[in-house]
């Protein structure tokens, strides 16, 4: 199965719900042409006050993926307001929900979508070396994740792409146990070591300045 995302951002003078319109019919012309169609995107602003430092714009990363690279024409979606790139991707998924709930209609609980780039003093091995063995165990076993998308990029499909090394979706159940400290990082006697680990490690292999988090709904259109 082959993987692409692409990244579209909204623009300051269109609500959250324009957005999600304006989205939702640039996919329905390329229903037909994939396997598989998901979106995540930005329905409603994040909260005030949060540990996870939420960048406050709209985006939407639409994933497509075929079972054939020569079986498929790709969109560009560049004409689109905000487009932002597009990225061949290399998927794996650690945990995984089973999906029971239609297409076109939300996904149960809350998703943290993480946009990042390898952090420049390492070179690339040691970049996916970190991250694929070091932070996504770790991220297991410290936060309460219920789905864990983990997309690494391969190649830019544009020139005017926007820099992105990883694109990473990760569920829970609810939105407590994304936004509660006490439910994301566990128990007060855990939570302060557990963040302090979290942030160092993360800061190994990622060029933080540049990390992106969004707070995220996500559609299945075709599954």
């Amino acid at each position: 199965m082959f993987k692409y995302i692409y990244l579209i951002r909204g623009s300051s003078n269109e609500d959250y719900k324009e957005f999600k319109n304006r989205i939702f019919k640039i996919i329905d012309p390329i229903y037909g042409n994939f396997d598989q169609i998901k979106l995540t995107l930005t329905e409603q602003a994040p909260p005030i006050l949060s540990i996870i430092p939420f960048n406050k714009t709209k985006i939407a990363a639409i994933s497509l993926s075929a079972g054939s690279n020569d079986s498929v024409t790709l969109p560009t979606f560049q004409d689109a307001i905000g487009y932002a790139g597009s990225y061949k991707v290399s998927e794996a998924l650690p945990v995984t929900y089973k999906k029971k709930w239609q297409d076109r209609t939300v996904t149960p609980g809350i998703c943290l979508l993480t946009l990042f780039r390898k952090k420049k003093s390492i070179d690339h091995k040691t970049f996916i070396s970190r991250w694929h063995k070091g932070h996504t165990p770790l991220s297991l076993r410290i936060h309460p994740l219920w789905h864990y998308n983990r997309n690494e990029v391969t190649d830019r499909l544009s020139l005017n792409s926007e820099h992105f090394d990883g694109i990473v979706e990760e569920h829970c159940r609810t939105r407590s146990e994304l936004l509660n400290p006490f439910k994301f990082f566990g128990n007060p006697l855990l939570i302060v070591p557990r963040m302090l680990e979290v942030y160092f490690d993360v800061k190994s292999f990622i060029d933080y300045p540049s990390i992106e988090p969004y707070l995220v709904s996500e559609y299945h259109f075709k599954s």
